[in-house]
């Protein structure tokens, strides 16, 4: 994994690992983060998580300022939690632009939404959820098919100390609102279980 001097302590320094992830030779639409410190390699997403994105997508349009952007394949900086994700559904400013050559830093998002696979599901649970709540991401959407006794989507807010409050919880069938500056209700019957 590269070298590093014995005060970085046994694990990569955040540019080694970012450097690593550079050079990781996934296959194409593959999905290459860093998550905790760890470099994985996720699959290319199935139909069903690709059409609840696009769902989704299809509702912020009509809410979001013409000046904010929404990105599905937007690599957003974690590096207090030494990760690199990259969110299946990130709303950011057009302000917010990072220099090029920069990584964007997740504190700038408005908005990240995860739709969680069936080998991804922990990492959107836990490992991303207190990421996004660390760096200040106001609000996080997790939409869980995989949920083993139901589909479930819940709604983040409040960020403090790394982990977030709940702020509305409904199973697949309910209507989950999104509060302002978006004003959005998501009915999640809409929303294809995979």
């Amino acid at each position: 994994m590269g070298t590093h001097s014995a005060d970085e302590g046994p694990e990569p320094a955040w540019a080694d690992l970012v450097r690593i992830r550079e050079q990781a030779d996934a296959p194409e639409g593959y999905k290459v983060e860093i998550i905790e410190g760890v470099v994985t390699v996720s699959p290319p997403p199935s139909w069903d998580h690709n059409s609840t994105a696009d769902s989704v997508q299809r509702l912020l349009y009509a809410v979001i300022p013409s000046d904010w952007r929404i990105f599905q394949t937007q690599e957003a900086a974690v590096p207090g939690r030494k990760g690199l994700y990259i969110p299946d559904l990130m709303v950011a400013a057009e302000e917010d632009r990072p220099v090029p050559g920069d990584l964007f830093p997740v504190s700038r998002a408005k908005l990240v939404v995860e739709i969680t696979s069936r080998g991804n599901a922990n990492h959107d649970r836990i490992a991303k959820a207190h990421g996004y709540a660390q760096a200040g991401v106001p609000l996080y959407l997790l939409l869980d098919p995989w949920v083993s006794d139901s589909p479930t989507a819940t709604l983040y807010g409040e960020p403090e100390g790394g982990t977030y409050r709940t702020l509305q919880a409904v199973e697949y069938g309910g209507k989950l609102t999104l509060p302002a500056p978006f004003d959005l209700v998501v009915d999640t019957s809409e929303l294809p279980v995979s």
